[in-house]
């Protein structure tokens, strides 16, 4: 079967995902403050998105690659789509966030602008300008013979136009950045009576100008919002002398100077003004010029402060503490007893820091190895992991240098670690190592245990608080030997190792897979039971859908939990009618990965760390474990038919990508995140 239109561009379904997160900031259901926090975590996902994927097919039209069998089709027209679309979306959001703004109001919070100050807080106005943001201000005067400024990426210019009305006085332009990470977005100004007022950090610049610009004689000051956007891909150079670590560091500050793939401005902006930025900056028709509103780089609205009453946000949750974990019970010893997961962000990260805490100063533990993808900046894990180190332990830990956006981070806990004493290794070349692995080794009399934590997600307290994910706490042999097996790989990547249980990648996964997916299809063609649910990222690898798809056509039924994109087109008579795809998209962000085979009722149940994507399957590092104990099963199914019965959160994908509700006709609506919660509550 040829893939063709039976495989949707994963750029534009990547974007029809996006816009299920622009539909929580429209959900009246929503909290208001919840809701600006959505725009902010849309407009931050848009950012990257265009730093990455859009570069990428840039740089396929700039250097004239095929790849329309590589991206699902015509680069430059994908980039087309992509402009319309975001035009589209950008339009959307601009009507919800004056919704929601207007909503405030009712609650007696007022995000006032420049032109809106009362008389009573002018005074006020005028003094945090003068004591907090003028002294963070460096402007920049632009002439047509000088070399344009390097703007920043992840950061908002005002690009000013100063003119007078004395005609002798010629206009003049300028730039300068919004100093937002030292002086805050958001200036709160003490109430008036009973209404309370915000005013975004650009606006207070806006008060101020006359000062900044006292020098000159202009009379008039006009400043827009700008934003770029650069290609975030590292440009990792070959010098040998140089060390990975290096050359990653290196790859990190060029990205700073990486080409722009997207101008973001206020519509308002004059055009002698707009032209003549455009010019400096050298865009042209490949570029993204996308016209918006007065204000940019929303992501900072992911913190707004909520100045009025607790409904405003989601109500506060305190983490169930799991059932298992006894005070003053070594976690090792429940572990070795019955397998446990922690479901986070239900469960406490803390669970998880206390089964490194133990392992860190218990005398008969020997061995303690962890990968490492995306780490904390201020990272529990790895200080425990280095206390680990002061007491004796041998500490491994794989940790992956080129998790895009991490790097820093990843660099600078590689050092403290090898500092500490720990063997640190950077992964395999040519390959991201995306596995989530913890391995204990304890010597118990003569005998020795290994305890080992496989998850679907990063070892990360940050995400955790957001990311629903799974760790699962096993001493299992079976699966403990290959955990040591995955290590082992790492550590001696051209040694062959060979797998009992595990789905690993780059070498065994996929074909495992196939298997999988074929023996639901033979059972179906036999007239047994055959059935498919998975929970996934993203579901791209067309390999895998035209795999899907041959199973649907035998009579497999296919349910599929998809957060992201998803490439598979549902419901085609004769080719998918048997398969059905659901996105929840709600408070939490799903990360967790649950694939469940039926096998003619002798169901199989794996957890892991891999999207059915390409460069998963083929290229990075991955697992996915089978899961055995039976309480766990059921957990795991549990988790699975909630999130199928949600029709508070949960959209049908279909071929149109038009995110509709699912509908079930049920008056009481069931939100899967908050059952979840309570279901574990109840079974503490």
């Amino acid at each position: 079967m040829a893939a063709g239109k039976w495989i949707l561009n994963r750029e534009i379904s990547w974007l029809a995902f996006n816009h299920r997160v622009l539909q929580e900031a429209a959900d009246p259901a929503v909290p208001l403050i919840e809701r600006l926090r959505f725009l902010g975590i849309f407009s931050d996902n848009l950012d990257e998105f265009f730093k990455v994927r859009v570069a990428s097919l840039r740089r396929m039209v700039e250097l004239d690659i095929k790849a329309k069998k590589l991206v699902g089709g015509n680069p430059e027209k994908i980039l087309k789509q992509i402009h319309q679309i975001v035009l589209d979306q950008q339009k959307e959001f601009e009507k919800i966030y004056f919704r929601v703004i207007d909503a405030l109001k009712r609650h007696n919070i007022y995000l006032i602008d420049e032109y809106s100050v009362p008389k009573e807080r002018e005074e006020y106005i005028h003094k945090v300008f003068h004591d907090k943001v003028l002294p963070a201000l460096n402007p920049i005067m632009l002439e047509a013979g000088k070399p344009f400024p390097q703007l920043k990426d992840k950061s908002i210019y005002l690009a000013i136009k100063l003119t007078s009305k004395d005609p002798g006085i010629k206009k003049q332009y300028a730039i300068m950045e919004v100093p937002s990470s030292e002086v805050g977005r958001f200036i709160i100004l003490p109430p008036i009576g009973k209404k309370k007022y915000l005013i975004l950090l650009d606006d207070v610049i806006r008060v101020g100008l006359p000062d900044v610009f006292s020098i000159y004689h202009f009379d008039d000051f006009e400043a827009h919002t700008i934003k770029i956007t650069r290609d975030a891909e590292l440009d990792i150079d070959n010098d040998m002398s140089k060390s990975f670590l290096e050359k990653i560091a290196k790859g990190i500050t060029e990205r700073k100077k990486g080409q722009p793939v997207r101008l973001v401005y206020d519509q308002a902006i004059p055009n002698d003004l707009l032209d003549f930025i455009l010019r400096k900056l050298e865009l042209d028709v490949l570029d993204n010029i996308i016209p918006g509103g007065k204000y940019h780089n929303f992501k900072d609205f992911m913190k707004f402060p909520n100045i009025g009453t607790r409904s405003l946000e989601y109500k506060s949750f305190p983490n169930v503490h799991h059932p298992a974990i006894k005070k003053h019970v070594s976690i090792l010893k429940t572990i070795s007893q019955k397998d446990l997961f922690f479901h986070f962000p239900y469960h406490p990260f803390s669970h998880f820091l206390d089964v490194l805490r133990e392992a860190a100063i218990d005398p008969y533990v020997k061995e303690i190895k962890m990968t490492a993808y995306r780490v904390a900046y201020d990272s529990k894990v790895m200080n425990t992991l280095i206390n680990a180190c002061q007491n004796g332990k041998d500490v491994t830990v794989i940790i992956e240098l080129q998790a895009r956006f991490n790097e820093a981070s990843n660099i600078y806990w590689s050092k403290k670690l090898q500092e500490a004493g720990a063997n640190v290794y950077f992964g395999i070349r040519g390959l991201k190592v995306h596995a989530k692995l913890l391995l204990i080794t304890r010597k118990e009399g003569k005998k020795t245990t290994r305890y080992a934590g496989i998850s679907t997600g990063n070892f990360n307290e940050e995400t955790a608080r957001v990311y629903v994910d799974i760790v699962m706490l096993t001493a299992n042999p079976e699966l403990t030997r290959d955990t040591a097996k995955v290590f082992k790989f790492m550590e001696n990547p051209y040694l062959p190792v060979r797998y009992q249980y595990f789905l690993t990648s780059p070498v065994f996964m996929r074909r495992k897979l196939y298997s999988l997916v074929d023996r639901e299809t033979k059972n179906a063609l036999g007239g047994n039971n055959a059935w498919i649910i998975m929970k996934l990222n993203n579901l791209v690898d067309q390999d895998m859908i035209l795999r899907l798809y041959k199973a649907s056509q035998a009579g497999v039924k296919i349910t599929l939990l998809i957060r992201g994109i998803c490439s598979l087109i549902p419901g085609e008579k004769g080719l998918s009618e048997n398969i059905q795809v659901f996105s929840l998209v709600g408070r939490y962000l799903e990360h967790s990965r649950i694939m469940i085979f039926c096998n003619d009722n002798h169901e199989e149940y794996y957890i892991g760390s891999a999207d059915w994507m390409t460069r998963n399957l083929d290229h990075r590092v991955e697992i996915y474990s089978p899961v055995f104990d039976e309480h766990l099963k059921k957990e795991l199914k549990e988790i699975i038919d909630l999130q199928l019965k949600d029709n508070a959160k949960t959209r049908i994908i279909t071929k149109k990508l038009n995110n509709p509700y699912k509908q079930d006709g049920k008056k009481v609506k069931i939100d899967a995140q908050m059952k979840m919660y309570r279901l574990l509550n109840n079974n503490r």
